[in-house]
């Protein structure tokens, strides 16, 4: 199988033009493809900086060979932007699904598959959570739509994307031969593509370190106040890591996901709280500063690791009201969630962290 009329670059069409959606193309573009970036109603000032000077606004990065392969266009142009198209990619943050599954899926054609960025999960009910590709999977069965939703997962950051540090991911879908042929078209000397059919496995992996980056970044506000200085200890860091990836692996379980995906969660986990919107976050909360006062020290951006931590929360409270989890299974991922309801000056609970193997 093969994406691409013969003869001619493949042609990709991003919505939703932030900062891992347009970083994704680097590969791409370089690939040979065309590359269409549609804004999402959000995103004007990118599209509009990026046709005047070839430069993504937020990145702060040229487009590869100062935009060449590249064209834009606002959200109101996108029905100009798809004949052609071979392959779309859902580009909006968590904040966007809504508007993505609501406004955008009915809009798009049958028969050209989308490839999403957005990383979270859905609490369904009782504890149930599903993936966002298979969110979009129903809600285009229920509009008869002839949609293949394929996701891509693992530990790889947008601007180092962009700079070309070699990052290794996973395509996930229910086909191998169109995940073949996606990777085809990203594949390169620095972009590493693994390929999966546990959709919600690999989502679910990569979804739950956003929270949990959260919370091992507490450890760094908490020595930043105990030296009076930006000094990190990692002692703490460690084991707060290592807390989290075995709350993350029973959640995986629970979400009937194969449990290898784990390194995939483990490795996003590892880059997430060494950079990052989750990791200044976690830092004021560590300091001290309410859940209030770090939103407006943060005023303007984008905090997708309180949405998947409230969801995975709720689901987890879920399962332990039905009696199929353990309150003391999830110690961590219940001091993340009193921190985010407002609750300062609560230690982390150390002591829980605990467990004999004998």
């Amino acid at each position: 199988m093969k994406l691409g009329k013969s003869g001619k670059a493949p042609v990709i069409t991003v919505i939703g033009c932030g900062m891992m959606g347009s970083a994704i193309t680097w590969p791409a573009a370089e690939n040979g493809c065309r590359i269409r970036l549609v804004g999402s109603p959000l995103d004007g000032a990118i599209i509009a900086h990026a046709k005047k000077t070839g430069e993504h606004l937020t990145l702060k990065r040229p487009f590869p060979e100062g935009g060449k392969n590249y064209e834009y266009y606002t959200v109101d142009e996108f029905d100009r932007a798809v004949p052609g198209t071979d392959l779309f990619i859902c580009g909006v943050s968590s904040f966007g699904l809504d508007w993505f599954i609501g406004e955008m899926i009915p809009r798009l054609p049958d028969g050209i598959p989308v490839l999403s960025i957005t990383k979270g999960m859905l609490h369904t009910g009782g504890g149930a959570m599903i993936s966002y590709p298979e969110k979009m999977e129903e809600t285009a069965a229920k509009l008869g739509k002839k949609i293949d939703f394929c996701a891509v997962g693992g530990p790889c950051t947008s601007y180092e994307l962009a700079d070309r540090d070699p990052s290794c991911v996973t395509f996930c879908g229910r086909k191998p031969e169109l995940l073949k042929a996606i990777r085809a078209l990203f594949e390169s000397d620095y972009y590493f593509v693994s390929l999966s059919t546990d959709v919600r496995g690999v989502e679910c992996a990569v979804a739950l370190k956003n929270a949990y980056a959260l919370g091992i970044s507490l450890a760094i506000g908490m020595s930043y106040r105990r030296e009076g200085r930006e000094f990190e200890h990692y002692n703490s860091q460690a084991a707060l890591f290592g807390q989290a990836v075995k709350e993350m692996r029973r959640l995986l379980a629970f979400c009937e996901g194969g449990e290898d995906n784990i390194t995939l969660g483990a490795g996003d986990l590892y880059v997430t709280v060494f950079g990052g919107r989750t990791r200044k976050l976690g830092i004021l909360l560590g300091e001290g500063k309410s859940f209030e006062e770090a939103k407006k020290i943060l005023a303007g951006v984008t905090l997708e690791s309180t949405v998947i931590a409230a969801r995975t929360a709720e689901a987890v409270c879920a399962l332990e009201e039905a009696g199929r989890a353990d309150p003391s299974d999830f110690p961590m991922l219940h001091h993340i969630g009193r921190l985010l309801a407002g609750e300062t000056g609560i230690d982390v609970p150390w002591t829980a962290f605990e467990s004999e193997s004998f």
